[in-house]
C-alpha cells in the first residue's frame, strides 16, 4: 500500500475509536474522527465500565487469543499513559479471587482451568499464587475476616476509565486530529461517508462503532452488562476482587476516595432500559456479603449499557479495499483496544504485524473480501 499522506476517517469514538486514532496519530496522515455524542460524555460502552485489564481472570473461559491481546494492550496501556502524564489512572496491583463456603467448589474449578490454560505459557505461572487466611490479610486485612482462601493474580491491573476517555480526548485533539461531534454518520462505504454534514469522500474508512454498525454486521448480538458505583467510608480494599457466584462472575474495583464499582450482570438482550429490581438486589447483595461495611455505603449510580459481541465472542476485524469495520469486543473492550489498534495499524500500513506467538493470532483476526489484508 502506498503509504503517502492519506485522508482517514474513524467513525466511533468509544475506547476502540480513541485508541485507533492515537495509534495512528504519529503515523502523518490527515485523520477525522466522527462520534455521534459528544467529546466528554456519551452512551458508548466505554462509559458504563469498571476498565478492567484483567486477561488472566478471563482466560479461565475466555479463548487464549484473548489473554495474548490483553498481555500486549497492558503493555500498550503503560506505554501511553506515561506519554500522557497520566500514569495516575493506572492501578496495577493485581486482583483477588475468591468464594464464600457455599461456592469453594467453583474457585476450585476456576484454579484448575486457569492452570491449564497457564500451563501454556511457562513464563506467567509466577503471576499466580494460591493464598490463605493469613496470606490473605497481609493483602487485604479486611477480607480475612470473611474469606479463608483466595486466588491472586499478581499481573491484573485497572483504568479510571472515565479519566481516561477525557485523558484521550484531550490528548487527540492536541496532536492535530480533527473530531466531528456530536455528528450522526447515516450510511458507512469503502472510501466514503455520508454524515449530517453530507457525503464526504476519504482514502480508508475505519469503522469502530460497536452496536452502532449492526446493520452492517448481520451476526453482531447485544450483551447487557449493568453495574453499581458506591461510596462507603467504612471499607478500605486496594485490590480487585472477583467474586465466585453460581449465576456471574461479579467483580469490584476500588476506584478514588473509597469509591468502588460493582459489576458486571451479563444479559443476553439488546436492553438499554435502566437496571432491574433483580439486577439490583443480587449485586447489592454481594456486595454485602463481600464485606459488611458496604451496608452504609451511598449509592452514587447504577448504569446500564450493552457490549457488541459476535457469535464467537471474538473481535472481528473485517477489511476491504476503502474500509475496516473492528467489532465485536465483547466485554473486552479496554482489555483489547489497543493491542487491536496496533495489530490494524500494522496490517494497514504492510508492516509486519508480530512475530512468534502472535504473528497466527494477528492473521486470525482479519476477514477479508480483498487479497489487501491476507499475508
Amino acid at each position: 500500500m502506498n503509504q503517502s499522506r492519506q485522508h482517514i476517517a474513524i467513525v466511533g469514538a468509544g475506547i476502540m475509536g480513541r485508541c485507533l486514532a492515537w495509534r495512528l496519530s504519529d503515523s502523518g496522515h490527515d485523520i477525522t474522527l466522527f462520534d455521534q455524542d459528544a467529546i466528554d460524555t456519551g452512551q458508548a460502552a466505554a462509559y458504563t465500565a469498571a476498565g478492567m485489564l484483567a486477561p488472566y481472570s478471563e482466560l479461565e473461559a475466555a479463548e487464549d487469543s484473548i489473554f495474548q491481546l490483553g498481555q500486549h494492550s497492558l503493555s500498550l496501556w503503560k506505554k501511553w499513559l506515561k506519554v500522557w502524564q497520566a500514569e495516575h489512572l493506572w492501578r496495577g496491583n493485581g486482583t483477588l479471587v475468591i468464594a464464600h463456603r457455599q461456592d469453594q467448589a467453583s474457585l476450585e474449578r476456576f484454579n484448575r482451568q486457569l492452570g491449564a490454560k497457564l500451563s501454556e505459557y511457562d513464563s506467567e505461572t509466577k503471576s499466580v499464587r494460591h493464598l490463605n487466611k493469613q496470606q490473605i490479610a497481609e493483602l487485604e486485612p479486611e477480607l480475612a475476616e470473611r474469606f479463608e482462601q483466595a486466588t491472586y493474580l499478581s499481573r491484573e491491573a485497572c483504568l479510571d476509565n472515565h479519566g481516561l476517555l477525557q485523558t484521550m480526548a484531550k490528548a487527540l485533539q492536541s496532536c492535530g486530529i480533527q473530531w466531528r461531534s456530536p455528528c450522526k454518520v447515516h450510511h458507512i462505504a469503502p472510501g466514503r461517508i455520508t454524515s449530517e454534514s453530507g457525503q464526504e469522500k476519504f482514502d480508508h474508512v475505519f469503522d469502530c462503532r460497536g452496536m452502532g454498525a449492526k446493520q452492517q454486521l448481520p451476526d453482531l448480538r447485544a450483551v447487557r452488562g449493568e453495574l453499581i458505583h458506591v461510596q462507603a467510608q467504612d471499607v478500605e480494599l486496594t485490590h480487585m476482587v472477583r467474586l465466585m457466584h453460581p449465576r456471574y462472575r461479579l467483580y469490584l474495583v476500588p476506584k478514588a476516595n473509597r469509591e468502588y464499582v460493582l459489576g458486571a450482570t451479563q444479559i443476553e438482550a439488546e436492553d438499554y432500559s435502566p437496571m432491574s429490581v433483580r439486577s439490583a438486589l443480587e449485586l447489592l447483595s454481594a456486595l454485602y456479603a463481600i464485606h459488611p461495611g458496604f451496608a452504609e455505603a451511598r449509592i452514587l449510580e447504577n448504569r446500564s449499557n450493552c457490549r457488541p459481541a459476535l457469535p464467537d465472542n471474538q473481535p472481528r476485524i473485517q477489511s476491504q479495499s476503502g474500509l475496516t469495520e473492528i467489532n465485536g469486543l465483547f466485554r473486552h473492550g479496554f482489555l483489547l483496544a489497543p493491542a487491536l489498534a496496533d495489530i490494524c495499524v500494522r496490517r494497514w500500513q504492510n508492516e509486519a504485524a508480530f512475530s512468534g506467538e502472535m504473528a497466527p493470532l494477528s492473521r486470525s483476526l482479519f476477514y477479508t473480501a480483498s487479497p489487501e489484508f491476507v499475508q
